[in-house]
């Protein structure tokens, strides 16, 4: 079981590199990616700059590890990658990068949604909302 987390925000060239490391994958006929960002939400008149990214890394490494092994299961998946930001990730940054590869379009999508809100509601990552007075608030995930 790897671990899926990388430090600070996730490079443009990374996830560039991983859609083109799957080229000599030929029985893929379909790549499907969730790619999120952080937000600059105006919260009570403050804008948030970034968020700090905090997790309990070997609880949720699990999840991570449950989550892929129950997609692979219920979906015809060719393979599927997760990576998810610790640390500060500022606003317009990358934090979590989900891409998930099917023989066809339609399984590479339901897979993708499925990954995605499997991630927000069982995996223990908590995002402090970093506002540009120093100030901050916990974030929930919707």
């Amino acid at each position: 079981m790897k671990s899926v987390f990388v430090q600070g925000a996730i490079n443009p060239n990374f996830i560039a590199d991983s859609i083109a490391k799957h080229r000599s994958k030929t029985q893929i006929g379909a790549h499907d990616i969730f790619l999120g960002q952080v937000r600059a939400d105006v919260i009570e008149g403050k804008t948030v700059s970034a968020i700090e990214y905090t997790a309990y890394e070997a609880m949720a490494d699990q999840k991570f590890h449950e989550i892929r092994e129950t997609t692979f299961a219920r979906f015809d998946i060719t393979c599927m990658h997760i990576y998810h930001s610790l640390g500060k990730v500022a606003a317009g940054e990358i934090c979590l990068f989900v891409f998930v590869s099917s023989p066809h379009r339609r399984t590479a999508f339901e897979a993708l949604e499925f990954v995605v809100e499997e991630i927000k509601a069982q995996v223990p990552v908590f995002g402090k909302e970093l506002f540009g007075d120093d100030s901050y608030q916990w974030k929930t995930n919707n």
